[in-house]
């Protein structure tokens, strides 16, 4: 293992162990790497690689203003929140990725009882990527006849937290969902646009899949225009989940703080927040404001009772993509 090349309490530390350690001072911030490849060893040897962009940190107005086009009132009241510095993949996890976590994490256990067993050997067992109970096989096929570099599609929230728990255990670093804050702000990439690359629909063709020119199915990740941040398929595509509870009245509780400083959204709560919109979407639902949480009819092709808590069946409109966190700087 390499040492942490210590320079001073705000520059940039090495990464050690697989981990980005980082002062998350501006002085530091602006010696980070503003992009990085993350490679992934499958157990065959095969190589998988994503890139991540350095997200900057900073403050910006979340939600939409009261006269925003095909607002809803659960984007509002506006609120300012300060956020710190992170990374984002800059596109949706591929089917590619999906399924090399699939092979080497899932379970053939099928019955409800053997996957609640499971689950509770997993919480009291945290030791090595052996540990992660993997999905239960999919009802169907998962690709849903997509090629590899698709967005991986059709998971639950919860089949997506346990990919970043492997993804993490993989590769040292901590990956996990971006915050429902966290993706606003990237989406908006430094801007206070209504769709983030531009104000008016007619510039979404060249920076997003949505029912304009989709043809009613998912693409290929990263085949439209990025975002000032480097950010590809925020708008449409697949919608894609974040940490977030869903609560229609979640903004209203941020509100009454003058400033909400890297919020994780409701402590508890039914479903979760899936932001983006997606490729049969109107590009009302493209806002960077809009907000789409998991509905009931999400899991309507599911034969199972009770219903999985890993796949969504044939919905080919839900993917996500990862963040990783810069740990903490050491206090001074």
């Amino acid at each position: 293992m390499n040492r942490s090349s210590v320079l001073t309490c705000t520059v940039l530390r090495a990464f050690c162990a697989g981990m980005l350690m980082v002062a998350t001072t501006p002085a530091a911030e602006s010696k980070l790497p503003k992009k990085y490849t993350e490679t992934v060893t499958t157990k065959d040897g095969s190589k998988l690689t994503f890139d991540m962009a350095l997200i900057p940190g900073g403050t910006f107005m979340m939600g939409s203003p009261a006269g925003e086009a095909d607002r809803v009132a659960h984007e509002g009241p506006q609120h300012q929140v300060q956020l710190s510095p992170f990374y984002l993949c800059t596109t949706e996890i591929t089917l590619e990725m999906f399924l090399a976590y699939y092979q080497e994490t899932g379970t053939a256990k099928k019955e409800f009882a053997e996957e609640q067993a499971a689950q509770k050997a997993e919480a009291e067992n945290a030791a090595g990527v052996n540990a992660i109970t993997g999905p239960t096989p999919v009802y169907g096929d998962m690709t849903m006849g997509y090629s590899k570099k698709h967005p991986a599609i059709g998971m639950t929230w919860h089949n997506a937290t346990t990919f970043c728990k492997w993804l993490s255990q993989k590769t040292g670093k901590r990956y996990r969902l971006p915050t429902e804050a966290e993706w606003e702000y990237a989406a908006r990439a430094g801007t206070t646009s209504v769709f983030g690359v531009c104000d008016n629909a007619d510039g979404l063709k060249d920076y997003a899949w949505y029912n304009g020119n989709a043809n009613v199915e998912p693409h290929a990740v990263g085949t439209k225009k990025p975002n000032a941040w480097g950010l590809y398929d925020v708008q449409g595509n697949v919608r894609e989940w974040v940490q977030d509870f869903y609560s229609p009245t979640a903004y209203e509780e941020a509100a009454k703080e003058k400033q909400t400083v890297n919020p994780t959204g409701p402590k508890d709560g039914k479903v979760h927040v899936a932001r983006g919109g997606f490729h049969d979407s109107p590009a009302g639902e493209l806002r960077c404001a809009a907000r789409g949480f998991e509905e009931d009819w999400w899991r309507m092709n599911d034969p199972q009772i009770p219903k999985s808590r890993w796949w969504l069946p044939q919905i080919d409109s839900v993917g996500f993509r990862v963040a990783c966190e810069l740990p903490k700087d050491d206090k001074k």
